[in-house]
């Protein structure tokens, strides 16, 4: 059967970045959760009470103007009037602010759990998009962004939703009662001073806009230097290079420190042109109503009143500049998260994808290509088959594809022609979940979680028991060591696991394999980073590992490949040679001759004095 060659893997994969318009639609599902009725009833009640807070507030001016009138009309003995109107008065502005609390409490839980929903969805599609987006990439820099963001999203929700709407709305209101009760100038100039604060403050905040996102990303920067520098901690010490990197981590701080001060000074201008139009508006108000009182056509209580609303219509808008400005920043730090979630998944399953049923675990490439770039191909027509129980080894000169054959078999990167099957089985016709646990890696480079060796161990089956992680244990050879340390399985490994030995972190890592039961194999240069003291001590655990498995070696020492049922010597991509350990050596080509190179290296002697 001939098979056609998929398209190139693009060269690099760049987020597409989201609108702010964009951004606010992505948030309304979960605002609006479907199928979630007392989620939707809670956003409707709180809206509800918004209106009741707006509207009480709306009429507090009303009530306190009425009661100047009343306590300044000569010869008015009414003393119940003013009381009623004095009382109304309190309790407006009781269910102002009550209604207002009400309101926020109803919809806190409706935003965090908006914020919650995204961040993870965030967290799961960095898991699911390709390991060429995470290699290009500085995990620094991305726990930033995802935490940025989800501070900015509570931020809109909070403020957007609840403040920035009834604010407007009461604007409206307000307006619409001036020029109601007094003259349509009134209301004119009110809302003229209210457009002009608006409009001023969008143009600044986009520009504020601009320097806050050039602090996100020299934030993330600097982020990124100092977490690549600590962990790599002991590089450093070992070229003695801290001045070094503490020069770079300073040279990021200095581009934030810039970028910081823009922001700030930006937001001073901004705080001063609010203020300046704020105070215009009053005052032009404020002569207005001098001269109709001056004329007779206004009475003390109405200018209270109309003076009254000004300033409890300014002092949201005030604090609607602080709102503005940190929706923008919200937003711009969303814009990142969001973008993060507008990465493609370069490995994606069908529609409809079955999962796999790994029966025996018979792997087979069937003239496969591939290349990480559109201009060069890593592999070259590769086929070989591994029937089920058995070891084949693949061996090489360094950049000859070994790797990338495990990762083609794990489908971290789709090839670009070719067939990869287990069991007779297209693994890009069934499910990634299902070919990835019918397949167990040990690594060259064992990274561990900084967590327990018991964490570290059951992570290969989250649901074991303790006597299920302590039979892996022994069959790696590790149990007699853990056993044996004051915390046992309770012993915390260290950041990356730097607190054990190589080859203690490697039975660890063979442990964890054995506790995921898989069907396949794979050993890609398990052993390395080890000497070959350890290298050797360690080979029990490996048969235990390969008992009953597919296993596919991937190895620099031909040592450890010696008795492999078939071994595949890989050059530029291509099989160059196949056969047994002693059919190769028979041959007299390239195997024989890296045998021979391999055995001609002698230990270093000791020193003596």
């Amino acid at each position: 059967m001939r098979h056609t060659r998929a398209a190139a893997p693009p060269l690099a994969i760049k987020p597409r970045y989201l609108s702010n318009v964009e951004i606010m639609l992505s948030i309304a599902p979960y605002l609006w959760p479907k199928g979630n009725l007392a989620a939707r009833a809670r956003v409707v009640t709180a809206v509800a009470f918004m209106f009741l807070a707006k509207a009480a507030a709306v009429y507090v001016p009303i009530l306190y103007g009425r009661t100047v009138d009343t306590l300044t009309t000569p010869g008015n003995l009414v003393i119940a009037l003013p009381l009623a109107l004095i009382l109304g008065y309190g309790i407006a502005r009781i269910g102002a602010a009550g209604f207002g609390e009400i309101r926020d409490a109803l919809f806190a839980s409706v935003s965090q759990r908006a914020v919650r929903l995204v961040a993870l969805k965030t967290y799961r599609h960095l898991h699911r998009v390709s390991l060429r987006f995470h290699l290009d990439r500085q995990t620094g820099g991305l726990s930033r962004v995802i935490d940025r963001g989800t501070l900015g999203m509570g931020s809109v929700l909070r403020l957007a939703v609840f403040n920035v709407v009834p604010t407007a709305v009461e604007l409206l209101l307000v307006t619409g009662i001036i020029w109601h009760m007094f003259d349509w100038r009134y209301a004119a100039v009110t809302l003229t001073a209210v457009l002009v604060y608006v409009a001023f403050t969008s143009i600044l905040a986009g520009r504020r806009g601009r320097y806050r996102r050039t602090l996100n990303e020299t934030d993330n920067d600097a982020s990124s230097k100092a977490l690549d520098s600590l962990l790599n901690y002991e590089t450093v010490k070992y070229f003695g290079n801290e001045a070094h990197e503490a020069a770079r981590y300073d040279k990021a701080l200095a581009r934030y420190e810039r970028a910081a001060v823009r922001v700030q000074v930006s937001l001073n201008m901004l705080n001063l042109g609010q203020a300046g139009i704020i105070a215009i508006g009053l005052t032009i108000i404020m002569l207005m109503a001098a001269q109709s009182m001056a004329e007779g056509a206004m009475t003390i209580g109405s200018f209270v009143l109309i003076n009254t609303y000004l300033i409890q219509l300014y002092q949201p808008l005030n604090f609607l500049g602080m709102v503005y400005m940190t929706i923008k920043q919200g937003l711009v730090d969303m814009e990142q998260m969001f973008a993060l979630l507008n990465v493609a998944a370069e490995v994606e399953d069908k529609p409809g994808a079955p999962a796999l049923v790994a029966s025996g675990g018979e792997v087979r490439f069937e003239n496969v290509r591939f290349g990480y770039r559109p201009d060069r191909e890593i592999l070259h027509g590769v086929s070989f088959t591994i029937p089920a129980g058995k070891r084949l080894a693949i061996v090489g000169p360094t950049g000859s594809g070994k790797s990338t054959i495990s990762r083609l078999l794990f489908r971290f990167y789709d090839i670009t022609g070719g067939r990869v099957l287990i069991d007779g089985e297209d693994i890009r016709d069934v499910t990634q979940d299902s070919v990835r646990a019918a397949i167990g890696v040990v690594p060259q480079d064992t990274v561990l979680f900084n967590d327990t060796i018991r964490y570290n161990i059951g992570y290969g089956k989250p649901s074991a028991s303790q006597d299920k992680i302590e039979q892996a244990a022994r069959l790696a050879q590790v149990h007699d060591f853990v056993i044996r340390l004051p915390d046992g399985y309770d012993t915390m490994v260290g950041e990356r696991g730097l607190k054990l030995s190589g080859g203690e972190k490697q039975r660890v890592a063979i442990a964890r394999t054995i506790l995921k039961d898989p069907r396949i194999l794979i050993l890609d240069e398990a052993t390395s980073a080890l000497d070959t003291g350890t290298e050797q001590d360690i080979q029990g655990a490996f048969r235990a590992a390969m008992k009953d498995r597919t296993t596919l070696t991937i190895a620099h020492r031909l040592s450890t490949v010696i008795d492999a049922d078939e071994i595949i010597v890989l050059h530029d991509g291509r099989i160059e040679e196949r056969g047994t350990h002693a059919a190769l050596l028979a041959r007299d080509g390239l195997y024989a001759r890296m045998w021979t190179m391999q055995a001609d290296e002698a230990p270093v002697p000791a020193l003596t004095e």
